[in-house]
């Protein structure tokens, strides 16, 4: 009787592949660690932080465009970047997402946006950059110090996390309603005056690093060598 022979590079292209996707996890970790430190240092130099040219422009414009009824909307939508919000969100997806059968799909969903919310404010006791108050601001000012903006970080990390674990035909207008979510979130805390731009963009950054990273380290997978190759993509 004969027997099919062992293909003894299989173990190695699995490792290898192993490899490759813990190499993307820490590639994209350690982005977002650069991102928070790289803007920590352009924001507060040498602890001094003051008001540089481009956060001073950003807050300047949204102040410009400032109106009863603008003011009204983006005291709303600024609530989709709050974990107050998102938390009860995530944990009906982890639900749905587990009905389903995708456990791992629905930790990773859950852990991004915890994770990214615990890295946000750790980073804003690390920095200590006091809140804007170049001008009035049209909400209640946050307790919390400023960088980086923990609002967009978290609907960054939230957003990027549904995007990756859903199927491919719901992926495009997912993607494009998140993105406006995204997009808006971070408007609306710089129009309110309650962030810095510089804020806003790190946050955004911060977070997508950190939730592309978790899924690489959560979804590394062998490379494929004949047999199925599992991903991370639900149909």
């Amino acid at each position: 009787m004969s027997m099919r022979p062992e293909q003894p590079n299989a173990g190695r292209a699995a490792s290898s592949g192993f490899n490759l996707d813990m190499r993307h996890a820490a590639l994209a970790w350690t982005s977002g660690l650069a991102v928070l430190a790289l803007g920590t240092w352009l924001v507060c130099p040498r602890g001094d932080c003051g008001l540089n040219a481009f956060d001073q422009f950003g807050l300047g414009l949204a102040h410009d465009l400032r109106g009863e009824t603008l003011d009204r909307v983006m005291r709303g939508v600024t609530w989709l970047g709050s974990l107050a919000l998102l938390l009860p969100l995530a944990v009906l997806t982890t639900w749905f997402l587990v009905r389903r059968g995708l456990r791992k799909e629905a930790g990773f969903v859950l852990l991004a946006l915890l994770g990214s919310s615990g890295l946000s404010h750790l980073t804003k006791l690390w920095v200590m950059r006091p809140r804007p108050d170049l001008y009035l601001a049209g909400t209640l000012m946050p307790g919390d110090w400023s960088f980086p903006s923990a609002h967009t970080m978290q609907i960054t990390a939230a957003s990027v996390a549904l995007f990756l674990v859903a199927g491919r035909r719901r992926a495009v207008p997912l993607g494009i309603l998140l993105a406006i979510a995204v997009l808006l979130v971070g408007l609306s805390r710089i129009y309110l005056q309650v962030h810095f731009p510089s804020d806003v963009l790190a946050g955004l950054l911060a977070g997508a690093f950190w939730t592309i990273g978790l899924h690489a380290l959560l979804f590394s997978r062998p490379a494929q060598t004949g047999g199925n190759n599992v991903t991370g993509d639900t149909a």
